[in-house]
This record gives structure tokens, sequence and C-alpha cells, in this order.
């Protein structure tokens, strides 16, 4: 009981540490959301180009996440900790080139490239935020009550930090009308080309450029909230140096810890499980603001849609964590992310109407907060199983929690980069009022059709996760005695 007792995290501590949290999610969620409609309404992007940019984009962003782990395993300890001035330093530099994003550069030629160039420079520098704080989930604490009860805040801040994202982005640009351009069909088969030019030029040209202001203002907010979020992290958050060794710890190279991350099993049955379910969602997500603006046709209310999704997942997060707690934490993967199917196959089904896509976008919100706290709430329970089945080995949690995002992100970038170039052979038209017919199928199947099977499957996968509350508990009692 008095080791329990020091083991405490105050909430002052939890708060501090959930902050960290926000940064990766409200530019994530951003990005997520609004990168893909920008590209081809605003920056008019070809889509093809757009989706190679969308693609090498998250294919680099986890590719970088075992590069980060593997120097962070590297990384000595420092007065300020060893996972901590990954996160001081890379702050700064996150900011710039998360702004240059959105920016329009007035070049002819290139446009392409400035985009891919900042992209993947940003989701280089956020990882070099993000591996180091997801690993000190190991370093607060050695109980595995206080680092659920940290999850919990932190997840609670996530989703709060998605809500930003969704209404920071999505109120500023919403306030701007931008500008579409109608099917040629509507000026005649004669001259219809020029009849759009026309309209590009003498009426819409103000209204884009408006437009761009709006993102970049946006841009500009989230950037603040970033600096003062990781400040909040850096000055509230103790990095403990034992919370996280054993008696018997002893070095073991990158490599040789990565073999044996890699042949743990429950780790690969977690990481299977949640692929596929990040993927569902990932879709979801990257095509929900098209689906909304062009599919059911609430081109002005698509930001305030992703705004109730939003709310309403980090409203039932403290519910999830009750449920968890209550019930078990396989029992609310079954009940948490199944609650989702009904409400993705009802916004498909039923006919466009706003009230009714509100109502779904509320209930899909609790399976989102379920699918956002569940894996990392989960994650250090494999860590603790894998440190008693090789109490020799040490200093590995940079390589659970990197590999574990590299996969998750790899396959969410394949799906993206299909996903838009699906619309492109689909015959997706830049800044069009409408779309034809095939597009907004496209836009059906990858919202609904495709992320049901994806989280059917992942609820197949997770009957093969062995680490029930039995498991946790003698885990648990093993630990203490270990140590």
């Amino acid at each position: 009981r008095l080791q329990e007792s020091r083991e405490r995290l105050s909430v002052c501590s939890k708060l501090c540490y959930a902050v960290g949290g926000a940064p990766y999610q409200i530019t994530g969620c951003a990005l997520g959301f609004f990168l893909q409609i920008y590209l081809l309404d605003v920056a008019q992007v070809d889509a093809f180009y757009a989706s190679i940019i969308l693609f090498a984009g998250r294919v680099w962003d986890a590719i970088t996440d075992p590069m980060v782990g593997f120097f962070i395993s590297k990384t000595s300890w420092t007065r300020f900790g060893r996972l901590m001035p990954w996160i001081m330093f890379s702050t700064p530099f996150a900011i710039i080139s998360y702004f240059l994003i959105w920016f329009v550069p007035d070049i002819s030629t290139g446009q392409v490239m400035w985009y891919l160039v900042f992209y993947c420079a940003f989701q280089t520098l956020v990882t070099c935020f993000h591996v180091p704080y997801s690993a000190l989930t190991m370093f607060i604490s050695r109980e595995q009550s206080e680092r659920d009860s940290a999850t919990a805040y932190r997840m609670t801040v996530e989703v709060l930090g998605t809500v930003l994202g969704t209404a920071i982005q999505g109120q500023i640009v919403g306030k701007v009308d931008t500008p579409c351009v109608g099917s040629p069909f509507f000026f005649g088969l004669t001259n219809s080309s020029v009849a759009m030019e026309e309209l590009n030029m003498t009426h819409d040209t103000g209204s884009l450029t408006d437009t761009r202001n709006a993102y970049m203002i946006a841009a500009g907010v989230i950037g603040g909230l970033y600096i003062l979020c990781a400040f909040i992290l850096v000055l509230g958050v103790r990095e403990r140096r034992e919370a996280s060794e054993l008696q018997s710890d002893e070095p073991v190279s990158f490599f040789q810890g990565l073999k044996l991350v890699m042949n743990h099993g429950p780790y690969i049955k977690l990481i299977a499980g949640f692929l596929f379910t990040s993927l569902a969602f990932m879709l979801l997500e990257g095509n929900f603001a098209l689906f909304c603006t062009y599919t059911l046709g609430f081109r002005n209310e698509f930001q305030n849609i992703l705004l109730a999704i939003m709310l309403s997942a980090t409203l039932t997060i403290p519910f999830w964590q009750w449920f968890l707690t209550r019930f078990g934490k396989k029992t609310a993967v079954y009940v948490g992310i199944s609650s989702a199917i009904p409400f993705l196959i009802a916004v498909v089904v039923l006919d466009s109407n706003l009230f009714v896509t509100y109502v779904v976008a509320v209930a899909a919100g609790i399976s989102v907060a379920a699918a956002f706290l569940l894996p990392w709430s989960m994650l250090p329970d494999v860590i603790d199983d894998f440190k008693l089945q090789h109490p020799s080995s040490h200093g590995h949690e940079a390589i659970f929690f990197s590999f574990y995002v590299f996969f998750t992100k790899f396959t969410a970038g394949v799906s993206l980069g299909i996903s838009t170039l699906s619309l492109d052979f689909a015959g997706y038209q830049t800044r069009g009022c409408s779309q034809p017919g095939q597009v907004n199928f496209t836009l059906k199947m990858l919202v609904s059709a495709v992320p049901v099977g994806l989280i059917l499957l992942s609820l197949l996968l997770f009957k093969l996760y062995p680490i029930d509350e039995e498991k946790r508990s003698k885990n648990k009692k093993a630990l203490q005695d270990l140590r």
C-alpha cells in the first residue's frame, strides 16, 4: 500500500501529461479532415497528384516512427530526461512546416513538390514529438491503475484536441464560401469550357483568395495551441527513469530488442486488431468532408457535422473508461467499436436529411471515443507482459509505441492514397458544385461499406488477443514481485 501510494500521480500531473497529447490530434484532425478537400478545391491540385501527396506523406510519416524510435533508444539520459528533449527541440520547426502546408505558393510549377516537401517535413517533426510522448506513458508511474488513469485523461484531452482541430479549422474556413464551378452541362454544349473559365475568372477569384487566407489564419491559431500545449507538458510532467526499470535490467541492443518485440504474440495480435480499426476510421475521416459536401449536399454544414462527431466522442470518453474498468478492455473493444456499424450503414441508406445526419454523427462519435481510448490503454498491458517474459531486456518502450504507430500509419497512407485515386478514376471535378454519380457512389463506399468490412475483420482478430482481466491482474502482481 505504501508503494502504491508513492506511485500515485496528482491530478495536476495527469492533466499536464494529457495536454501534451493535444498537438498531435489538433493538427492530425485538421489535416485528416481538410487536407484532401484543400488540395483539390483550394490549392487546385489535380486529383492524381493530390493522391500522391497524401499517400507519400502518410507513408513517410509511417517510416519515420521506427526511425525515431531507434534514435530515442540510443539517446542518453539528461537532466530533462531521455524523451523530453525530443519534444522540446522538434516543436518550433514543426510549427513552421505546418503553416507552410496551408500556404498556396505563387509559382506555376513545383506546387506539388511544395506540398509534398512540407507535408513530409511536418510529419517527421510531429513524429519526433509524438513517439517520445507516447512512450512517456511508461515513465510516469509503475502502477497499471495510474497509467490507465493517466491514459484516460490523455484520451479525453486528445479527443478534445480533435474537437478543437475540427472547430478551429472548420469554423474559420466555414465562414468563407469556397467558390465552386457549375457543371458544363448548365452552360450548354457549345463553348462550355470557355463559359466555365469566364465564371472562374470574373466571379470566383476574390472568394478563392479569402478562402486561402482563412486556411492560413486557422493554421496560425493551431500553431499557437501546439506551442502552448508543449510548454505545459515540459513544465508539468516529470520523466521518471526508475518507473520503467526492473531490478534485473541489463542493456540489450536495438535490433535484438526489435526481434524480441516482433516475436511477442500479444503485441502482434493487438497490432493486427487495431490496424483494421484504424483503417476504417481513417477512411471515414479522410473522405467525410467530401461525402457531406457532395453526396449529402451539405456544403455549408459539413464542419458542424464533424464538430458534432468530435464533441460526442469527447463527452463519452469517461463512460468508456468506466466501462473498461467495470467489464474489461476486451469487452469494451467489442461493444465500443462494433457500435459504429449501424450508423455507418444508416448514413448511406437513409435519404439525405440534415437532422438524421446530426443524429448519426452524435451516435458515431460514441464509437470514435472507444477507438481513441482502447489502443493506448491496452498497449501498456502488452509491454508489462513482455517485461515478465524478458526480464533482462529493457528500454524498448519506444519500439513498442513507434512500430504500433508505424503499421497503422502505413496502411492508412495506402488507403488514403487509393481512396483519392479512386475519386480521380471516378471522374472527380475540381471545384465542382456537384459531382458525377460515380463519384458519389465511390464516396459512399469509402465512408460506409469499406469501413464496416474492416471493423468486422478487426473484431474477429481481437478474439485471438490473449490478455484479459485475469491475465492483467496476474501480471501486475508478478511485476511487483520482480521489482
